[in-house]
């Protein structure tokens, strides 16, 4: 359930895409900087929004500069950091740990086994750091897992457990906009969570694999139907989001919420209509 939540680039200025790479280089530095070589393997675009957002609300003291690095070798690129991006390649490297552990108890896929093995001693030292957020991590995928190896089909809890982990990893620290952070990434969560299955459902339907739409699908509930309940939390983490105080960044942020965290969707419905040989404008994506 990760590589939702990202910008639709092509609806980027060129400013915005420097800026948001910058970001994203930034994190990638502080992963390195913090956990190591294999720290950066954990990386992904995800916790940029969450540093967007918490840089923009705190406003932090900033730093960059521009350096080469193994991903980039010939060219030097620019990058920007602030204690919000130490934080967010922290939490990076806690959500990236817990998950290879899912894995491992899912599929007894030796090589997440391995990897989490190699993280252990990072994800300690997080979670000393921030026993509320690693706490409330572990808690909402050990949630997870047990709803998927029961077989339950209620979409809601699965919903209401990933939008909680979301809920506490937004909030770095208590203050008068954090109730507001916590509405606004418990419905992101949510969203990403149906998201998610939405997308899988189709798959996972003929692999026989749990899905907690599976039953919702076989009873008849449409693509539309699905889709409208995505419309429903995306739009009521917009509105916990326009709420709060931001100014920097705030049109990249809102290119990920309006825009770029449907990409992947967009993406199964043009694979999907392709194999059935529909147009595109017919909206039946799974």
């Amino acid at each position: 359930m990760f590589g939702y939540v990202i910008a639709n680039k092509e609806a980027l200025t060129e400013a915005e895409t420097a800026r948001y790479k910058a970001v994203y280089c930034g994190l990638c530095r502080a992963l390195r900087t913090r956990h190591g070589q294999l720290g950066r393997l954990t990386l992904n675009y995800d916790m940029s929004f969450l540093i967007l957002v918490l840089g923009s609300l705190c406003e932090p003291e900033p730093s960059g500069g521009q350096e080469r690095c193994i991903a980039h070798p010939c060219l030097a690129h620019a990058w920007v950091s602030s204690e919000i991006t130490d934080y967010a390649a922290d939490m990076n490297v806690a959500l990236a740990y817990l998950n290879l552990l899912d894995n491992w108890r899912d599929d007894r896929n030796l090589v997440s086994l391995a990897l989490a093995g190699l993280l252990k001693s990072r994800f300690g030292r997080v979670k000393a750091r921030y026993p509320r957020q690693c706490g409330a991590m572990a808690r909402c995928i050990d949630g997870l897992a047990e709803l998927e190896a029961a077989a339950v089909q209620d979409p809601d809890a699965g919903a209401k457990h990933f939008g909680e982990l979301m809920s506490e990893l937004f909030v770095l620290r208590e203050d008068r906009w954090s109730n507001c952070l916590r509405s606004m990434a418990f419905y992101l969560g949510g969203f990403i969570y149906l998201l998610d299955a939405v997308i899988d459902l189709p798959r996972d339907i003929k692999k026989k694999r749990y899905n907690p739409l599976t039953d919702m699908k076989n009873a008849g509930r449409d693509e539309q139907y699905f889709k409208d309940i995505l419309i429903m939390l995306i739009g009521n983490c917009t509105m916990a989001f326009e709420k709060l105080p931001l100014v920097e960044d705030v049109s990249i942020m809102r290119n990920i919420l309006y825009s770029g965290v449907w990409t992947r969707y967009e993406l199964a419905l043009a694979k999907q209509t392709k194999r059935k040989g529909e147009r595109p404008d017919d909206d039946r994506p799974l």
